[in-house]
């Protein structure tokens, strides 16, 4: 049965935070805001925290310098996933991914259905790992980064959660990468 093993001590991770756009700061970045929160209420370490605007090559560079820090294992980014031109987060991220994580994006879909019904399909929300970390994509609406919080990351970003999280499957994430 899925749920907390209270008896399995809780383990923080550092998460990076990444907003996409090209008119937000820091003083208006409710998405941000709303992550940074859920993750340091959750117990886990808030790493970093940027803003970059709609530009592949930004995106990817500033993800790709977080999955090489030692004290970063999640990056979650917010913005950019809808299909307007300036919507690139996707493409400049997938190419990093080592794994994808279908069913991230599915999951998401599958909770976001249920609060805004079939306008969910304007979001290509997803996930993978690259450098043995963890990293997801949301769209840059508040109640998007909610739901994927409260609805997937929280629990399986919390070693306690059962029958399985990305927890404990950290250590063996680069795996690929040590056998050359």
């Amino acid at each position: 049965m899925a749920g907390i093993d209270e008896t399995r001590p809780f383990v923080p991770v550092g998460i990076a935070v990444l907003t996409v756009s090209d008119t937000r700061t820091l003083a208006d970045d409710r998405s941000g805001d709303t992550l940074a929160a859920r993750i340091t209420d959750a117990g886990h370490r808030l790493e970093a925290r940027a803003i970059v605007p709609d530009d592949k090559k930004r995106i990817a560079a500033q993800v790709k310098a977080w999955t090489l820090d030692d004290a970063i294992d999640v990056v979650i980014t917010t913005g950019g996933t809808g299909f307007t031109g300036r919507d690139v987060t996707p493409e400049a991220l997938e190419p990093l991914f080592e794994k994808r994580m279908d069913g991230f994006s599915e999951v998401f879909h599958r909770i976001s259905y249920d609060k805004i019904g079939t306008s969910t399909i304007q979001s290509r929300a997803t996930g993978g790992v690259a450098n043995a970390t963890f990293i997801f994509v949301l769209p840059g609406s508040p109640g998007a980064c909610r739901d994927a919080w409260d609805g997937i990351l929280k629990q399986q970003l919390d070693y306690r959660h059962m029958p399985c999280n990305f927890i404990e499957i950290m250590p063996r994430l680069g795996e690929h990468l040590k056998r050359g």
